[in-house]
């Protein structure tokens, strides 16, 4: 009764490690998922920016207040007749 037994279990195993330890097992796929979600992640947040740039350059092109706030902060420049008053701040 014993050496049925043990035929049994043997082919039980035999059976199951492709399934838990072969090429498409299922540790295999909970790493690809897990891979998937990092991914879908890190694709959020490039959308997010993509987004924030393409409202930008939309900006840029239809209108002169992006333009113009650009040139005030990158560049420092002012229009005709303001005065620049620049306030230093207090280092700590």
């Amino acid at each position: 009764m014993r050496w049925p037994t043990l035929v049994l279990v043997a082919l039980i195993i035999l059976l199951q490690y492709p399934l838990w330890l072969g090429k498409g097992g299922w540790l295999r796929v909970w790493e690809v998922d897990r891979q998937l979600q990092a991914q879908r992640e890190v694709n959020q947040k490039l959308e997010e920016r993509n987004a924030g740039l393409d409202a930008e350059v939309r900006d840029l092109k239809s209108g002169s207040d992006a333009i113009e706030e650009h040139a005030r902060f990158e560049l420092g420049l002012i229009k005709q007749g303001e005065i620049f008053v620049q306030v230093p701040q207090k280092q700590p």
